[in-house]
């Protein structure tokens, strides 16, 4: 009883956070568009534990950073005079969503199961509080553009280079993705860790990636803030924050040192390689 009161105020915390980062922009598209974040969760997470399945959490994960970002351009949107800047980065969030998301669920799908969730789905107010927390990832992450969107993004040197920054870490997620999934694929590599492609200078190229993209797009977020609207920039630190020491990182360095801690060739790779890049 004691751990479920626990799951839910951590709960109403993430929510609360959340909102409270809207508010202090004082821009209502934005209030009202982390509201739909959570609000689409929420609905979603019925169905989830009903059936007991994670099998579309990822999806829902997308479908959230879609249509926070849609709500946000067509509340901004003027058909006389289409703001290019708008047009670009909701684009680029959409994509990347529409990418991340798929590949996930194909994932999921095709391994029966996602264990984060084996325990996880078993508990109405875990697997509450999980749901939750993707409404606040979308949220923290998507800020800054939402409210760059809300405000009109500006085309300037600075969405320039944000752009270019964005490509490279969606290109790095991408291409980390895929050299993963073909390594996985060869039966000869069953049970082995992957230290080939990026994988030789990254342990997580993928995760290095989404920071990079996120990192773009709060570059080209950055000229269309004012004032305490600059605390949506929080983004590439969350999301830093969350893959390192939350969600992804720390489970899958936890996962495999149980599987391979005990052979010396990943503990020489983990200590020539890099969790990120350099020092990080």
């Amino acid at each position: 009883m004691k751990t479920s009161f626990k799951e839910l105020i951590f709960a109403f915390l993430a929510f609360t956070l959340s909102l409270s980062i809207a508010y202090i922009t004082k821009i209502e598209i934005v209030k009202n568009a982390v509201l739909l974040a959570f609000l689409i969760q929420w609905i979603l997470y019925i169905p989830a534990y009903y059936f007991q399945t994670e099998k579309f959490y990822d999806l829902s994960g997308s479908l959230t950073y879609i249509s926070v970002v849609s709500y946000c351009f067509y509340n901004n949107y003027d058909k006389e005079n289409i703001n290019l800047g708008n047009l670009v980065i909701s684009i680029l969030i959409i994509l990347w969503a529409i990418r991340l998301g798929s590949f996930l669920f194909i994932r999921i799908k095709n391994a029966g199961e996602d264990i984060r969730f084996r325990e996880i789905k078993k508990s109405p107010s875990r697997f509450f509080m999980t749901w939750t927390l993707q409404g606040m990832w979308v949220s923290l992450c998507s800020a800054c553009s939402l409210a760059g969107i809300s405000n009109g993004i500006i085309i300037n040197n600075l969405f320039y280079i944000g752009l270019t920054i964005f490509i490279a870490g969606f290109t790095i997620e991408i291409i980390a993705d895929n050299q993963k999934t073909k390594f996985r694929m060869n039966p000869i590599n069953k049970d082995r860790f992957i230290n080939s492609g990026l994988w030789k200078y990254s342990r997580h190229p993928n995760y290095l990636g989404e920071i990079i993209l996120w990192l773009g797009i709060s570059i080209i977020s950055f000229s269309s803030l004012n004032g305490l609207e600059m605390i949506t920039l929080i983004s590439p630190i969350f999301t830093y924050l969350l893959l390192v020491y939350v969600s992804g990182i720390r489970i899958l360095e936890y996962n495999g040192n149980k599987k391979w801690g005990h052979l010396e060739r990943y503990k020489d790779y983990k200590e020539k390689t890099p969790r990120l890049l350099g020092i990080l």
